[in-house]
This record gives C-alpha cells, sequence and structure tokens, in this order.
C-alpha cells in the first residue's frame, strides 16, 4: 500500500457507503498483512460502528490511518457524527441495551474486537469512536 493510503476518509451517509467501508477496511487490513481472524474482527467491528454512524448519528464518516508504536504497527480508525449523542455512555455499552430495534451489541461487541476503544460522546456533540487493531 502506497505511503498516500495510509490515511484517509470515507462518507457514511447510506448504506451503500457502509458497504465500502467494510471493503475499505478489509483492503486495509490486508495490505497490513493482519491474520484473516483478525481481518473479520476490525471489519465486523468497522460494519457495526459504520451502522451506528448512520443509524444513530443521522451519518457522519470514517477516517483510518496505520499506526505505529515501536515495532508495533496497527490500524486505527474514527467514526465520527454529528447527531445527537449519546446521553448515558455506561448505559450504552451494555449488551442488549438498543434504542432502535437492534440487537444492543454495536458498541459492546466492536469494543470486544479491538485492542483499543474510545468513545467520546455528549448529547447535542455527536459521537466519535475510535478503534485500533495492532499487529
Amino acid at each position: 500500500m502506497a505511503p498516500a493510503d495510509r490515511s484517509g476518509t470515507l462518507p457514511l451517509a447510506s448504506e451503500q457507503h457502509i458497504v465500502a467501508s467494510r471493503q475499505m477496511v478489509r483492503s486495509l487490513c490486508q495490505a497490513l498483512k493482519l491474520s484473516l481472524v483478525d481481518q473479520t474482527k476490525m471489519v465486523t467491528a468497522a460494519s457495526e460502528l459504520s451502522r451506528n454512524t448512520l443509524i444513530h448519528g443521522g451519518g457522519g464518516h470514517m477516517r483510518w490511518e496505520w499506526v505505529e508504536a515501536g515495532a508495533r504497527q496497527g490500524l486505527r480508525l474514527h467514526f465520527e457524527d454529528e447527531g445527537p449523542g449519546i446521553v448515558d455512555v455506561g448505559m450504552a455499552m451494555t449488551d442488549g441495551y438498543t434504542t432502535k430495534k437492534g440487537m444492543g451489541l454495536g458498541l459492546p461487541g466492536s469494543k470486544r474486537l479491538v485492542n483499543e476503544f474510545h468513545i467520546d460522546t455528549a448529547p447535542g456533540q455527536g459521537t466519535r469512536v475510535s478503534i485500533t487493531k495492532w499487529k
């Protein structure tokens, strides 16, 4: 993968964008030479968070970047929206909790699939979720 491809942004404003985000994440994971299991985990987490960005946040975007820490390399994804934000993050991170008709696995399930998970949200301030998978 060329250095220019080490970071970028995709919109998340439609179902087609969710498909495109999954394809991009798979491609980035393959370029980073993550194991098939880790590729699947990262694509699954990205799919859940892309869907949350669209459904709960009213759309937004996914940013990606290759990251390094010493000899380690990884992929960091940021999902950002300007939606209503999350009133109770603790409750939102509880398995089974949902404000829509989903299964309530998006945020806590995504957290279990990655090495690092960070959420920044407040009512009326939108939501930003960052996840990282290290090689």
